[in-house]
């Protein structure tokens, strides 16, 4: 693939149309290997009491999370591109542990009802957010401080313990991930359509790409699986 400015229409989206497809593929695999490592936890006893039966190793797993994104979208240009992709498929690994809490809270077949319609919301989303010709570079910001103000929430309602909080962030939440779907696929079309400086950009674009819309679907799907989810008794 050349680099650089796309000149012609025609090849402007056949360009896109690669780079998404890229982007989506990683995307995928991501979410395969976290949905195997969450089911083969929660199938394991002795590992599933390693990860959940010891506070000290749950969060170690969520603070190593949060680094990893954190490392990702910081510091992506001092990595190779096999770097990137590798920390991106440790991170969904890793979520996929901490995830296996699911198997054990709510039941199998209310999991699958959740990822069904988390994977049709999605895949409509993002659609929209690749073909409308609206602009949604202001829908970045509105759901950006829309994810902070649930932040903040339900942080306090560790406290609180507020059930109406609980589930207006909820239900605020799903909006707002549905909203940065969309955005995020317009974003990531867009970048692409600038061109990128060599191929070694490109992959590692590919992989923040992948990684934004895989948090999109991950929290969409534990949101969704709030509202949907059947409580094992």
């Amino acid at each position: 693939m050349p680099f650089g400015t796309i000149a012609t229409p025609e090849r402007l989206a056949e360009v896109q149309s690669a780079f998404l497809r890229r982007v989506y593929n990683w995307m995928g695999l991501g979410l395969a290997l976290t949905a195997l490592v969450a089911y083969y936890t929660a199938s394991n006893p002795s590992l599933l009491k390693l990860v959940l039966g010891n506070q000290l190793i749950f969060f170690a797993l969520i603070i190593a999370q949060l680094g990893l994104v954190v490392a990702l979208s910081a510091a992506i240009n001092r990595f190779t591109p096999a770097m990137a992709t590798g920390l991106f498929f440790l991170y969904a690994g890793l979520t996929g542990l901490t995830l296996s809490v699911i198997f054990v809270a709510y039941t199998r077949s209310s999991i699958t009802n959740a990822f069904v319609v988390t994977a049709g919301t999605f895949a409509l989303t993002s659609l929209y957010g690749y073909t409308t010709k609206r602009d949604l570079t202001s829908w970045g910001s509105f759901f950006f401080m829309g994810l902070v103000g649930i932040v903040l929430a339900s942080l306090v309602n560790l406290f609180l313990q507020n059930e109406t909080i609980y589930w207006v962030t909820t239900y605020i939440g799903v909006i707002v991930f549905v909203g940065l779907t969309a955005y995020d696929t317009q974003y990531l079309k867009n970048m692409a359509g600038t061109g990128f400086a060599d191929e070694a950009m490109e992959s590692k674009a590919a992989v923040i790409g992948a990684l934004k819309l895989y948090l999109d679907f991950i929290n969409l799907f534990l949101l969704l699986l709030r509202i949907m989810g059947g409580r094992r008794e």
